[in-house]
């Protein structure tokens, strides 16, 4: 395992992540398999990752309870715990710390963040006492260290690196991301404070596991014998700025490859990130619907559908996975995708020709 330096300490590169553990079965907010998600702490512990990160929310608060049961019998000094309060979910910070030390069986946290901050936490995370308060547990011990986990945009990143000194950030960090979003912005602002990353959803959720058959061609005919999830995994550990890399391992054959690979100094060469970025630039090309959000569709829609905005929720849910579909309800539209009769008048007013009707139909099977 390599390992980089923190402070005084030394980190796993790679870091167990407690978000996408092993379920009994395929159920939506099934129990976690306790069983098998031992067996991958367990062989975690014994490949030499010290990193486990987990959340007040995750697997319905059942995260914690598990891994403080599953790390019990290890010396407490042979592993660092990562948790984060999520306001949103309940704003009493004194008594959600308090709970998650008890659920993690452990008397301090050794990272410990704000979870989440959107442009929309942003004021009540700064302003309604919970950083003074964890200030305070740093001072008594009970935090070795204090960071954040960011979701908003670049001007309240600015801002809230600006407004103390963090001792950590954790932001999503991939190649799709460094090529198409704001990533490669974030990494650049966190290191221009000298602020250590740890990075999560280095594969995007899983979806830089399955490509699109163009992109996945350019990058296996570089190299057929790599998994297109190592892909992304060598790409990351070429930023210096990067402290843990974040893997969600919910099989022992997932954590015994990424194992592998943060066992290996060999980082991709200018010419394979070349090759990784191209390839994600096909696969933006060949997923994604091209709206440019003209709205020539949405005047003749018989069933009055925000077509654009529901092509941009298309979108998300092509890349980050079923989940986003939740926020259809947060879309002003008279009519919904179940509401498309397929007359493609929409169709004959796209510039850019795209299967609207095809789409809502998809989306359709998807929403229930």
């Amino acid at each position: 395992m390599i390992y980089q330096q923190f402070r005084d300490l030394k980190l796993s590169s790679l870091g167990m992540g407690n978000m996408r553990l092993p379920l009994q079965n395929d159920e939506p907010g099934a129990p976690i398999d306790r069983i098998r998600a031992q067996e991958i702490i367990d062989f975690a512990m014994a490949n030499g990752i010290n990193y486990y990160d987990t959340a007040y929310l995750y697997h319905n608060g059942e995260s914690e309870k598990f891994l403080g049961e599953a790390l019990a019998n290890y010396p407490r000094e042979s592993y660092y715990l990562a948790t984060k309060f999520f306001l949103l979910a309940n704003p009493d910070y004194k008594a959600v710390f308090e709970e998650q030390l008890s659920r993690l069986k452990t008397d301090y946290i050794d990272f410990y963040l704000l979870h989440a901050v959107f442009d929309e936490t942003f004021d009540r995370y700064m302003g309604e006492g919970s950083v003074e308060y964890f200030l305070e547990q740093q001072k008594l011990g009970r935090i070795k260290y204090l960071g954040f986990s960011f979701h908003g945009s670049e001007e309240t990143l600015q801002k809230l690196v600006a407004a103390r000194k963090w001792d950590f950030a954790q932001i999503m960090l991939n190649y799709y991301d460094w090529m198409t979003g704001k990533a490669k912005r974030e990494y650049e602002i966190l290191k221009e404070h000298n602020t250590p990353i740890i990075a999560m959803e280095p594969v995007r959720g899983g979806r830089l596991a399955t490509l699109s058959p163009g992109a996945e061609a350019i990058l296996k005919q570089a190299h057929p014998d790599w998994s297109l999830a190592s892909w992304a995994l060598r790409w990351i550990k070429r930023l210096p700025q990067v402290k843990v890399v974040l893997s969600g391992m919910s099989t022992l054959d997932q954590i015994k490859e990424n194992i592998e690979l943060f066992s290996d100094e060999r980082v991709l060469t200018d010419e394979e990130e070349a090759i990784a970025l191209s390839a994600a630039e096909v696969f933006q090309k060949q997923v994604l619907v091209p709206c440019t959000a003209c709205r020539y569709c949405c005047d003749t829609c018989p069933a009055e559908i925000n077509i654009p905005a529901m092509l941009e929720l298309y979108n998300r849910y092509k890349l980050d996975g079923a989940w986003v579909l939740e926020d259809i309800d947060e879309i002003e539209s008279t009519g919904k995708p179940k509401d498309c009769i397929a007359c493609n008048v929409c169709v004959e007013h796209c510039p850019q020709s795209i299967d609207i009707s095809g789409i809502m139909q998809e989306l359709a099977a998807q929403i229930k």
